[in-house]
């Protein structure tokens, strides 16, 4: 090959390298650290949090911190990521409640979830279990509504906070199955489950990592789940439409979002850096151990979910009366 000929093969394979050489120099990424805000306390998204955490960091390079800011039912940790600057340094583990039940259970929002927030994955889901505490003498989900309409308000169930899964997944089956049953909001399952153990409250919907423990160990008494169809980890234990209330469905899900008008280059790193850590065999192995599915879809996806839930929880809303108390 002669010299000239030689020079322009390099030349050509120089400039064809050169896009991805640029793109990869260009590729955004963190000049400080990046707050992980989880609008509530002790729960299965402070679980998610504390998993991707880690991984974030060494993807990154920079700190990757999670803070836990509970409150107004997730609306105030919520809030803080909504009114954050739009550079990729805060992000929200945000679920149902503040992100599609409160807009509809709240009379004033500080923030609107669809126009305030920018949607990264839709990380997991998982229906929920309705459990209650063997003192109770309830066996089964007949039992349980036999029991209550004999005792309107005799019972009380624990929810992890104000407008979550927990709260109206409840108010569903009062509504469905005509009982009356006291609410008692927690910040977080931590102290809702712990209070639930003890006796102080008889019953709630929790989602699996919760309490599956617990009923394993027969301190917690499974009735029934809150999905489209039995839980593999649980063959034996019916769902709820299947108990005769008809179309019964409530899914609680936990995904990662951040401000709003954060560029797009900001974006497409995060939403890849998480999928890839939640597909990763230890962390959705970890995950599915916990009874979630894992989602991981794209912004435009868990944008388009987050939009059908809240006209969902909206409905239940208002066909239950249920209101921020």
């Amino acid at each position: 090959m002669s010299t000239v000929n030689r020079r322009t093969v390099l030349a050509l394979a120089a400039s064809s390298l050169a896009p991805t050489a640029f793109a990869q120099a260009q590729e955004w990424a963190p000049s400080r650290p990046v707050r992980i805000i989880v609008p509530i306390v002790g729960s299965t998204n402070d679980v998610v949090a504390r998993l991707v955490a880690p991984k974030l960091q060494e993807a990154l390079g920079q700190p990757v911190i999670v803070e836990n800011k509970p409150g107004a039912g997730g609306n105030i940790g919520a809030d803080m990521v909504a009114k954050a600057a739009p550079d990729g340094h805060t992000l929200l583990v945000g679920y149902n409640g503040p992100l599609a039940i409160n807009p509809t259970l709240f009379d004033k929002m500080p923030y609107d979830p669809v126009k305030d927030l920018q949607p990264l994955t839709l990380a997991v889901r998982a229906p929920q279990y309705l459990v209650v505490n063997p003192a109770s003498g309830i066996t089964s989900l007949q039992d349980l509504v036999a029991k209550a309409k004999a005792q309107p308000n005799r019972f009380s169930y624990a929810s992890i906070a104000v407008g979550s899964a927990s709260h109206l997944t409840m108010e569903m089956l009062k509504s469905a199955a005509g009982i009356n049953l006291v609410h008692v909001p927690y910040k977080g399952s931590g102290q809702a489950v712990t209070d639930l153990l003890a006796g102080n409250v008889q019953m709630g919907f929790f989602v699996p990592g919760n309490v599956q423990q617990f009923v394993k160990e027969g301190r917690l008494r499974l009735l029934a789940s809150s999905g489209a169809k039995r839980f593999h980890g649980t063959p034996d234990v019916p769902t709820l439409a299947e108990s005769g209330y008809k179309d019964f469905e409530a899914t609680s899900w936990i995904g990662f979002l951040t401000t709003a008008n954060t560029p797009r280059p900001i974006v497409d790193r995060y939403h890849r850096e998480l999928v890839k850590i939640l597909t990763s065999p230890d962390t959705s192995a970890r995950l599915r151990d916990m009874e979630f599915e894992v989602v991981a879809n794209t912004p435009e996806q868990f944008s388009a979910w987050i939009k059908s839930e809240i006209g969902r929880w909206g409905q239940v809303i208002k066909a239950t009366g249920a209101k921020a108390e």
